[in-house]
């Protein structure tokens, strides 16, 4: 990760609309597909200091793997359970009803070795939730900024997934007004080759309105499958 957005990550996921109306989205689908007592274990991949622990732990007990550990605070109280280390070098003695590589994918030259890891650690009904950026069309300097390798469409992701003996159960696109904002951004970033700069916290006026945009099209023409978007949530299980 870059070093200027590792710095600021924790302050970007606690404040900044982004990742606020990616974590209620992603709490909303965990709820319609937790079992009625939950799960027994829960993986976190690329967890960084642990921030979605507390909400996940409403729905089991929850462990997690960070490769960078400049984002895994000294003083978190999560840290016995978070592994420090590529994900390769993670052996745990259990299985895991519930997997999460949220906007992982995307950073990984690899992809098929950690789904197939993703694999072995889930449980025989088990499932694997994943966030990945979408379509190489929207490729703009924040991909270059946070060292992306691809951005993914189903179709992209779901090769991938029948080659580490995963299914996808159902993939959709969000964040679809960003498309169109991205896909402008590319065009301008053609012209002028801007060097760029890591995301931050826009001013609040503008962090909640973009928040409040987010949040009516998540209740709204969110739930309606449609083919485009910024994102990708996809459900999966073994094959």
């Amino acid at each position: 990760m870059n070093p200027e957005y590792a710095a600021a990550y924790t302050d970007l996921y606690r404040r900044h609309w982004w990742w606020r109306a990616r974590e209620a989205m992603l709490v909303r689908e965990i709820e319609g597909r937790s079992p009625a007592n939950g799960w027994r274990a829960i993986l976190d991949v690329g967890c960084g200091d642990g921030l979605f622990f507390d909400q996940l732990s409403r729905f089991g007990g929850v462990w997690g793997v960070e490769s960078d550990d400049s984002l895994v605070s000294p003083d978190n109280p999560h840290r016995s359970r978070i592994h420090i280390g590529p994900f390769s070098t993670f052996r745990p003695s259990r299985q895991f009803g519930l997997i999460l590589m949220l906007d992982v994918l995307e950073h990984l030259a690899d992809a098929e070795a950690a789904l197939l890891q993703a694999n072995e650690l889930l449980e025989p009904d088990g499932r694997l939730l994943i966030t990945v950026p979408a379509f190489q069309v929207l490729w703009t300097r924040h991909d270059d900024l946070n060292r992306h390798v691809v951005r993914y469409t189903r179709e992209s992701l779901d090769v991938v997934l029948g080659r580490a003996g995963l299914r996808m159960l159902s993939g959709r696109y969000f964040f679809h007004w960003l498309f169109p904002v991205k896909l402008g951004v590319r065009f301008l970033e053609l012209l002028s080759k801007p060097d760029g700069a890591p995301a931050k916290v826009p001013p609040q006026v503008v962090n909640r309105l973009l928040l409040g945009i987010t949040r009516l099209e998540q209740a709204t023409i969110g739930r309606l499958g449609l083919p485009f978007g910024s994102s990708l949530l996809a459900w999966c299980a073994r094959a």
